[in-house]
């Protein structure tokens, strides 16, 4: 299933834009686990046509993981049964890490680091509901201070498979530095897997696996206009621009074939993330905003890259 021997890569969960042409084109240059965007527990459990639509997976995604987000447990029972019926699905993870106000409003997300009773239960109605091989969890350090190693002893407890844990508190967000030290404690706490998560590029992969002995490492912000960072990880050198471009393409054509035309407006976001930095880019991201037609999107990409 995940071979931890091998130190895999994980892409992380990332709202808008972790979807299927992402993972799909990740999965075929050098990621190893791909886990959907979070899904509400709630929006699920009612059936929600579009949530159903962000679990589907591409072909070559193996192991897959499906993300969810929710704190009631009637939900979670009624979502995982719905997961349960999907085929191609390897495992169902709990989100314990969202720092976004909306979800902690909510008492999902970090919001269950403040409550680990519920946590615990939460993630046992998944283990004792599903039907899938791995039952999962991605935490935070702690909401407001760090109780790390008393939130992945819960998730032991619970019966996790693996925990992928962001080494920052709630309250530290995205800009307080990450504490790999930490994540190091958690590992030599727990029996079970730890994944680490929190700034992990290219040139420092291998320090945080050796200063944290994590099992595996997983990416997130840093992939996004960089989607070839696994290639770089696991070959230990930056990839050629034409291994770029043909990631970037592999991209494009991915939207297209999921989303239709409609791919054109979402793959912008993507295209202004790609261009950063590069001779021409305002122009170019000018000029694409303007195009609708997909041969000629095609032409402007591939000429400019």
């Amino acid at each position: 299933m995940i071979d931890f021997g091998k130190k895999p890569l994980f892409l992380a969960p990332l709202a808008g834009f972790s979807d299927l042409p992402l993972r799909s084109v990740v999965k075929e240059f050098g990621c190893d686990v791909t886990i959907s965007e979070m899904i509400s527990a709630n929006a699920l459990a009612y059936d929600s046509a579009k949530s159903i639509k962000m679990i589907q997976k591409a072909s070559n995604e193996t192991p897959y993981i499906v993300q969810i987000a929710g704190n009631d447990l009637e939900n979670v029972k009624k979502a995982v049964e719905i997961l349960n019926s999907i085929d191609g699905i390897d495992g169902i993870d709990l989100n314990c890490g969202c720092p976004v106000p909306k979800v902690v409003r909510q008492e999902s997300g970090s919001a269950l680091l403040k409550n680990l009773d519920l946590l615990k239960r939460v993630l046992q109605t998944i283990k004792n509901t599903s039907n899938k091989r791995l039952t999962t969890a991605k935490i935070r350090l702690g909401f407001d201070s760090k109780i790390h190693v008393d939130v992945a002893k819960a998730c032991e407890e619970a019966g996790v498979d693996y925990v992928a844990v962001h080494g920052r508190t709630r309250a530290g967000g995205y800009t307080a530095n990450v504490d790999y030290d930490a994540i190091g404690q958690i590992k030599e706490t727990v029996k079970i897997p730890v994944v680490a998560n929190g700034d992990i590029n290219a040139k420092n992969a291998n320090d945080v696996l050796a200063q944290t002995k994590a099992d595996a490492l997983m990416i997130g912000r840093a992939s996004i206009g960089n989607p070839w960072i696994f290639l770089e990880i696991k070959h230990g050198k930056s990839v050629d621009n034409d291994t770029k471009k043909r990631i970037i393409i592999a991209h494009f054509q991915a939207m297209i074939a999921h989303y239709g035309t409609h791919g054109l407006n979402i793959f912008r976001k993507h295209l202004h993330q790609y261009s950063k930095g590069m001779d021409g880019a305002a122009v170019f991201r000018d000029e694409i905003n303007r195009i609708n037609d997909e041969d000629k999107f095609f032409n402007k990409i591939s000429s400019f890259f």
